[in-house]
C-alpha cells in the first residue's frame, strides 16, 4: 500500500521538523516542508500531495487560509489547518476554504492522526462521488433525449442540452425556477394546458407518463410535438428526494406516421384506381357488345329488305328495327340518366300529390299485355284509405317502371307478381312503403351485388333475358334523390323489392 504523502507547511522551523518526524513514524511520508504561503502553493504543484496540514499564521504577505484557498482550487488537495488560534473571525474565514479539519495547537498525536485518516478517507469518497457525477454528467449531456431533474420543491436542478435546446432555456437560468415554468405542456387538438409530471409523480411516488398528442410550448412559444415519462429520485432509504423527467421532440416520427398514412391511402386509391379500371373494362365490354348488336341487327335486317320482295315482310323487319333501335336508345339513355343521377346534375326534384289509387293502376296498365303475353299475373294491393304521397312523380314513377320490367323479365311463365302499398302512420315521420315481389328466387351470394352498375344475375343470357344491368342502379339512385330507402330480400322461391318513402316538402328538399 503507498505511504500518502503529506505537505507540511509551518513557518516556524522546530515545530515543522517536530512534525514532520510524528508524521514519519505514523507511517506517512513528508516530502517537503514550507514556511511560507508562495512556497506552499509552490510545492504542492509540484509533488501534488495527498494531505496538507497548514498553520494559519505564516511569514510573508500571505497566510495559511489564503494559501489554502488556492491549493484546494486549483488541485483539489484537502487541507486541514494546525493552527494556535480561534477566535472567531479567523475559523469564519477558515470555514469559507472548506477544510477538511482544523485543529488547535497544542494538539495529541492521536488526534493528528485521526484527523488525517478521516481526511483521506473522506477525500476518496469525494473525489469518487465526483468522478460519478462527472460520469453521470457526461452520460446525461450525451443522450439523445432531453432530461429535467427537480427537488421536492419542483424547483430545477439540471437539465441537459437537449433538454435547454428543446424548451429554449438554458440551464443556469432555469435552476432554481418551478418546473411548470420551464416545462410548459398543453394538448395538441385543444390546446388546454396539462399539469406538469413532476408535480404528480412528487405527490404519488410513480412514474407518470404523459397523455398522446401532447406539445411543448417552447420559451418563444413554439409548439413542439413529445413524448415523456417522469419517475422519483430516491435515495438509499427509498425516500423521495425529487424527480426526473425525459422527453423527445417526436416531429419526425410524426412526420413517419403521416408518411405511412399517406401511402396507405395512396395504395388504397390505387385499389380503387384498379377497381374503376375494372369497371371501366366491364362498361366497354357490355357497351360494345350492347350496342354492336342492334346495330349488326339493324344492318342485316336493310339487306334482307334490299333482297326480299314482299311488302309485309319488309314491315316485318322495320318492326324488328324499330325495336333495335328502340333498345339501343334505352341503353344511352340508360347510361346518360345514371352518369347525371351520379354527377348531381339530375333535374331538380319536384313534389306532387299523388293520389296512389289511381296513380299506381295507370303505371301498372302498360305491363298488362307483357304480362298476358308472358303468361304471368300481377296481383296489386293497393287500400283505399291511403293518404296522398306528397312526392316527385316523375322520379317515382321511373322507379316503379324499373322494378317491374326486372320482375316481368325474370318471373317465370306461369309466375306470379306482386305489387303492395301500405301506410305507417304509427312513427314519426310517417311512411309510404310500397312492395314489389316475384316469384322467382334470386341466390343469397347475389343479392350484395343486385345494385352494381353494369351487373346481371349469372345464366340471364341463357334464360334469354337482356339488359344492361343499369336499371336497379338508376333505382338506388333515385331513391336516394327521394330520401329514401329500398332494400332487397330473396328466399322461400320469392324475391322482394321493397321501398320506404317520405312526404317531401318544398324547403328542406334535397336538390340536384
Amino acid at each position: 500500500m503507498t505511504k500518502a504523502k503529506i505537505l507540511v507547511v509551518e513557518d516556524e522551523a522546530i515545530v515543522a521538523k517536530d512534525l514532520q518526524y510524528r508524521l514519519i513514524k505514523f507511517g506517512y511520508a513528508v516530502p517537503a516542508i514550507a514556511s511560507s504561503g508562495e512556497e506552499a502553493i509552490n510545492k504542492a504543484v509540484e509533488l501534488s500531495p495527498d494531505i496538507v496540514l497548514m498553520d494559519i499564521k505564516l511569514k510573508g504577505v500571505m497566510d495559511g487560509i489564503e494559501a489554502a484557498q488556492e491549493i484546494y482550487k486549483r488541485l483539489d488537495i484537502p487541507v486541514i489547518y494546525l493552527t494556535a488560534y480561534a477566535d472567531e473571525n479567523t475559523l469564519e474565514r477558515a470555514k469559507i476554504t472548506e477544510p477538511f479539519g482544523y485543529l488547535l495547537k497544542p494538539f495529541k498525536e492521536k488526534e493528528l492522526q485521526t484527523n488525517i485518516e478521516i481526511t483521506l478517507t473522506k477525500h476518496a469518497l469525494e473525489r469518487e462521488l465526483k468522478a460519478n457525477k462527472k460520469w453521470l454528467d457526461a452520460l446525461l449531456r450525451s443522450i439523445s433525449d432531453a432530461v429535467i431533474a427537480s427537488d421536492m420543491q419542483e424547483l430545477i436542478t439540471f437539465m441537459n442540452p437537449v433538454a435547454e435546446n428543446l424548451t429554449g432555456w438554458k440551464q443556469e437560468e432555469a435552476c432554481g425556477r418551478n418546473s411548470s415554468e420551464i416545462f410548459k405542456i398543453a394538448n395538441a387538438e385543444t390546446h388546454n394546458a396539462i399539469e406538469s409530471p413532476i408535480a404528480r409523480v412528487l405527490q404519488d411516488g410513480i412514474t407518470v407518463n404523459l397523455p398522446a398528442e401532447t406539445i411543448l410550448i417552447t420559451k418563444d412559444g413554439a409548439e413542439i410535438p413529445i413524448d415523456d415519462s417522469a419517475a422519483p429520485i430516491k435515495d438509499d432509504k427509498d425516500n423521495i428526494t425529487g424527480a426526473v423527467l425525459v422527453f423527445r421532440d417526436i416531429t419526425e416520427r410524426k412526420r413517419a406516421i403521416e408518411a405511412g398514412k399517406k401511402q396507405i391511402e395512396q395504395e388504397q386509391l390505387l385499389v380503387q384506381w384498379e377497381e374503376i379500371n375494372q369497371l371501366k373494362n366491364d362498361f366497354l365490354n357490355l357497351v360494345s357488345h350492347e350496342l354492336r348488336s342492334p346495330l349488326s341487327n339493324m344492318k342485316l335486317m336493310i339487306q334482307m329488305l334490299q333482297l326480299s320482295p314482299n311488302t309485309e315482310e319488309a314491315q316485318h323487319y322495320l318492326h324488328l328495327m324499330e325495336g333495335e333501335c328502340d333498345r339501343e336508345l334505352g341503353l344511352i339513355n340508360d347510361l346518360l340518366d345514371l352518369q347525371r343521377l351520379e354527377s348531381s346534375s339530375y333535374p331538380v326534384i319536384t313534389p306532387d300529390a299523388l293520389v296512389l289509387q289511381q296513380w299506381i293502376p295507370w303505371i301498372i296498365e302498360p305491363f298488362q299485355i307483357r304480362i298476358q303475353q308472358h303468361q304471368q299475373t300481377l296481383r296489386l294491393n293497393l287500400p283505399s284509405n291511403l293518404p296522398p304521397l306528397l312526392s316527385d312523380g316523375i322520379s317515382l314513377e321511373r322507379i316503379l317502371v324499373e322494378l317491374l320490367n326486372n320482375t316481368c323479365k325474370y318471373t317465370p311463365a306461369g309466375g306470379e307478381i306482386i305489387l303492395s302499398v301500405r301506410h305507417n302512420s304509427s312513427e314519426a315521420p310517417a311512411k309510404t312503403i310500397i312492395t314489389v315481389s316475384n316469384s322467382k328466387e334470386i341466390p343469397v351470394t347475389e343479392l350484395p351485388r343486385i345494385f352494381e352498375k353494369f351487373y346481371r344475375l349469372p345464366n340471364a343470357d341463357i334464360w334469354n333475358q337482356g339488359g344492361s344491368g343499369l336499371g336497379l342502379p338508376i333505382v338506388e339512385k333515385l331513391v336516394e334523390q327521394l330520401q329514401g330507402n329500398i332494400q332487397v330480400e330473396s328466399g322461400n322461391g320469392w324475391t322482394t323489392f321493397t321501398l320506404i318513402l317520405t312526404d317531401l316538402y318544398s324547403d328542406p328538399i334535397a336538390k340536384r
